[in-house]
């Protein structure tokens, strides 16, 4: 049947399963917004405040499902309003999928109102991305966009339309979607064998868990392979909940802002077993020192990220779920009691403490994982407020802290909250923010009400920029360069014009309330949460240091870090 470019996209996402798709429409994209008006009963369209807010909602959605998100946006501003969107995603291997409009074929390169070249914009920060110029090769792009976004590990493709194929008209032939199948072709069994003996002689391994487990769908696997080999297992950032926060195993996060029980561990082990993480500088400190005791196991779908940052003594390159399949059935179960037990202890005597007397960032992720059990997808923006997160909160399934890694995108968080509860409509969602991070893209609050979209928003507002400011202190001689915010911004104030039910906390006693009263409401809720501009996030290593040489502020007593 012949149908116009812009009936051959809607098609196309009806094809591949959407249903829903976030954006901001504009001159060039009309034809496009004109055809998904006729769909509106079987496509959803989240109209945001922001492109942006487009981009991190779609990336929420795809956090939230493991599905591919959709954003849209029109040509030169609203397509690169879409970058940063993009960027995010990319360096945290999501799966997003952006449809862009352009000016017609005969404007192209001549300077034409609202022409970008978001294709040349967007070759770094993408998996792959295209140009369509004509409508016969409209239906196959993005067919292939939705494939190539899907695939291995994961990432985010752009198909940029000019505006004529959107009017012109084809013939069009529905294609049910190619099945997406797990790398296996790249698993070599002298691979598989020399991992399997390396896991026997050790004596006290340790599993590093990244986010590469989350986007394989790997929890199940690295559960019963952890307790299998007896081993304590840490986590990234990106790899929260794919260890239950409440195994008897896990020891908490690694890194910058891990546990010292991780980062002792880990620095002591014979064998370091890492699951899909690209130990980034902020898991490594030193990479010299970054556990020199050990030898290196490294699982990963990107053979790429196999000895950039640290040479690997082994490795597997596939699919982490089918590997440890693999590995499961030829391993017996493993004895490391005495290793585990000097785990255990490090956990006793290094446990995460805080000032539990007043309100604090820590105090208000705590309490919120008492309240929700656990229950709940968590966004997080970037900062204090993101450590405090990723420490305090018991993340016990994957997918349900959904926070910019790679990227560390301050603002990322209630776009993503938005489309993370477009995709999980039964579970609670919060986004946690610090101020300086809701100051960038709050305006998604008014997404938000227009449609009723029941998130609760956490403001942890300390009047600075809270991870900058520590910094300044710790290594910048106190020199608070441009990081206060105690202006006279109401946020309160303005999230109840914007439409949303607020509360101000200041004592800790508040904040129970608050929270219990924004579920029951089940509307968007903003709840703002004063604490100390020099609230910290302990333990900290400093920049390029050894892991081992976390610190505290009772460590701060004794050394200088300055």
């Amino acid at each position: 049947m012949q149908l116009t470019g812009s009936e051959i996209i809607i098609e196309c996402l009806k094809e591949q399963g959407v249903d829903t798709v976030f954006g901001y429409p504009g001159g060039t994209i009309l034809n496009v917004y004109d055809a998904l008006y006729k769909h509106s009963g079987e496509i959803t369209h989240i109209l945001t405040s922001h492109e942006q807010g487009a981009s991190h909602a779609a990336d929420g959605y795809a956090r939230a499902t493991g599905k591919v998100g959709v954003c849209m946006a029109t040509s030169g501003p609203g397509a690169t309003n879409l970058v940063t969107g993009i960027a995010t995603a990319y360096m945290d291997s999501i799966p997003v999928v952006a449809i862009t409009a352009n000016v017609g074929v005969s404007l192209l390169g001549k300077d034409s109102f609202q022409e970008i070249d978001i294709t040349g914009v967007t070759t770094p920060i993408t998996k792959h991305n295209f140009m369509v110029k004509d409508v016969r090769d409209l239906a196959d792009t993005i067919r292939r966009a939705f494939e190539i976004a899907q695939s291995g590990r994961p990432g985010p493709v752009l198909v940029d339309i000019t505006k004529d194929v959107t009017a012109n008209k084809c013939d069009y032939t529905p294609v049910k979607p190619a099945t997406i199948l797990p790398i296996t072709n790249t698993i070599e069994e002298s691979d598989i064998e020399a991992a399997v003996e390396a896991i026997r002689a050790s004596k006290k391994p340790y599993v590093l868990v990244g986010g590469g487990a989350v986007m394989s769908g790997a929890s199940e696997q690295v559960r019963e392979f952890v307790h299998k080999i007896n081993a304590p297992v840490a986590d990234t950032l990106m790899g929260k909940g794919v260890i239950a926060g409440n195994d008897e195993l896990y020891s908490g996060m690694l890194g910058m802002h891990g546990t010292k029980a991780s980062n002792l561990g880990v620095s002591g082990c014979d064998l370091l077993i890492i699951l899909g993480s690209r130990l980034s500088d902020r898991v490594l400190g030193s990479a010299r020192t970054f556990a020199s005791s050990a030898k290196i196991l490294h699982i990963d779908i990107d053979p790429a990220e196999i000895n950039k940052n640290k040479k690997a003594d082994y490795q597997v390159v596939g699919d982490l779920a089918e590997i440890l399949k693999l590995l499961n059935e030829r391993l017996e179960p493993q004895d490391h009691e005495e290793w585990i037990k000097k785990i255990a202890d490090y956990k006793k005597q290094f446990p995460l403490t805080f000032n539990e007397s007043i309100l604090s960032g820590p105090y208000i992720v705590k309490k919120l994982n008492e309240i929700t059990g656990g229950d709940a997808i968590i966004t997080t923006e970037v900062g204090q407020h993101q450590m405090w997160a990723a420490q305090y909160y018991s993340y016990l399934e994957p997918r349900t802290l959904l926070t910019s890694g790679g990227c560390g995108t301050m603002g990322y968080g209630l776009g993503a909250s938005i489309g993370a509860k477009m995709a999980k409509k039964d579970k609670l969602v919060f986004n946690i923010a610090g101020d300086g991070c809701f100051r960038m893209n709050m305006n998604e609050i008014a997404t938000a009400t227009r449609y009723n979209i029941p998130i609760i928003e956490i403001v942890i507002n300390n009047h600075v920029l809270g991870m900058v400011r520590q910094w300044q202190t710790l290594f910048y001689g106190q020199r608070y360069s441009n990081t206060v915010l105690n202006d006279q911004v109401d946020f309160c104030g303005i999230c109840d014009a914007m439409g949303a039910k607020t509360f101000k906390v200041t004592k800790k006693e508040e904040f129970e309330p608050a929270v219990r009263e924004a579920i029951k409401l089940n509307i968007p809720c903003v709840i703002e949460c004063v604490i100390d501009p020099d609230d910290k996030v302990f333990p900290m290593v400093a920049p390029g240091a050894p892991i081992a040489d976390a610190f505290d502020e009772d460590d701060l007593k004794k050394k200088d870090f300055g």
